[in-house]
């Protein structure tokens, strides 16, 4: 089948047209063969919003205006068309705002809300007046221009105060006051001046005492083995004196001086020789007395013996008178 030149010339057209279409309709961000969500927005004012202009959430963008056209020729509401990707669900409670930049690119910016609902294809979003960069400037320094004429008001306070109280006597007083701290300021400079020449001529003494501790630390460090036996046998004696049979000998000690005490306390009540002699004066004389008595006999034995002892046949006796105490040496030495 033969296709005639005009045939080829209006299908040619005819997808020329259909191209532009779609091609115009890209330029201005809408796409024919993508689906989407379609949300409406109704402002008072757009500030200059068009076609094809971004939609963000958390500046991200999720969209883009699709049609601007207002409602039955009233222009106190337009109406703003939005197209939002399937993929994106929008909060019921959601809130659209129109935000404008610098450079004249006006945005609309969708605060997302907390309901559990969300807004479908063809719904109308809420909506709240638009803001801009200049008036948000302007309201950031609202109250801070309020609080600046505060503060400007209360410093003019304090300078009258100040001219009030600094007349022509304390102006004197107050540059006195600064003169006393001007000489302050330089004794002290000058004391700080002689301390750090004290302390350079100390700093010499200082270093040798630094390298005599490190010198001390040094021969620690050298002497630590035998430190350590010195230590260990100390330790050693300790344990010796400790596990020595200190309690038995003392026991010993004390079994003692029990006896010896009863000894000494039968010498003072007992009846024998011993404590007769200790506390009983007669018998200590008594004593004495034959004592005396042997000594004055063995004496007289020594003086007279023959008078004793006979040996000799034909020998006369001795008549002498016999010793009736000892002799002075046996009465020294006793």
């Amino acid at each position: 089948m033969k296709v005639s030149n005009e045939t080829k010339v209006g299908a040619l057209t005819v997808i020329a047209i259909t191209l532009m279409i779609i091609g115009f309709n890209f330029l201005k961000g809408k796409t024919i063969f993508q689906p989407g969500n379609y949300i409406y927005a109704k402002y008072a004012d757009t500030k200059g919003l068009i076609v094809s202009n971004p939609v963000f959430v958390n500046g991200y963008q999720v969209g883009t205006v699709f049609e601007i056209e207002n409602q039955k020729e009233n222009l106190a509401s337009i109406i703003v068309s939005v197209k939002l990707n399937e993929a994106y669900k929008i909060p019921t409670n959601s809130v659209a705002t129109i935000q404008d930049n610098p450079l004249g690119i006006s945005s609309i910016s969708i605060v997302l809300g907390n309901a559990s609902t969300y807004i479908k294809s063809g719904d109308t979003i809420q909506t709240a007046p638009a803001t801009s960069l200049l008036g948000d400037f302007v309201n950031t320094l609202s109250p801070l221009g309020e609080k600046t004429k505060n503060a400007i008001s209360s410093l003019d306070k304090v300078l009258n105060n100040i001219n009030t109280v600094l007349d022509d006597r304390n102006k004197q007083n107050l540059a006195k006051v600064l003169e006393n701290l001007a000489a302050t300021t330089k004794n002290l400079n000058s004391s700080m001046a002689n301390i750090e020449a004290m302390l350079q001529k100390q700093n010499g003494s200082v270093s040798q005492s630094f390298d005599n501790l490190n010198s001390f630390t040094k021969n620690l460090n050298n002497n630590n083995e035998k430190l350590n036996n010195i230590i260990t046998n100390l330790d050693s004696v300790s344990k010796s004196v400790k596990d020595a049979e200190l309690n038995k000998t003392i026991k010993t000690i004390q079994v003692a001086v029990a006896s010896l005490n009863i000894s000494l306390q039968k010498l003072n009540t007992g009846n024998g020789t011993a404590s007769k002699l200790m506390n009983d004066s007669s018998f200590y004389n008594e004593l004495q007395g034959t004592l005396k008595s042997i000594n004055t006999l063995v004496d007289d034995i020594k003086v007279h013996p023959k008078r004793y002892i006979n040996v000799s046949v034909f020998g006369k006796k001795d008549k002498s008178t016999p010793l009736d105490k000892p002799l002075a040496d046996s009465v020294n030495h006793e």
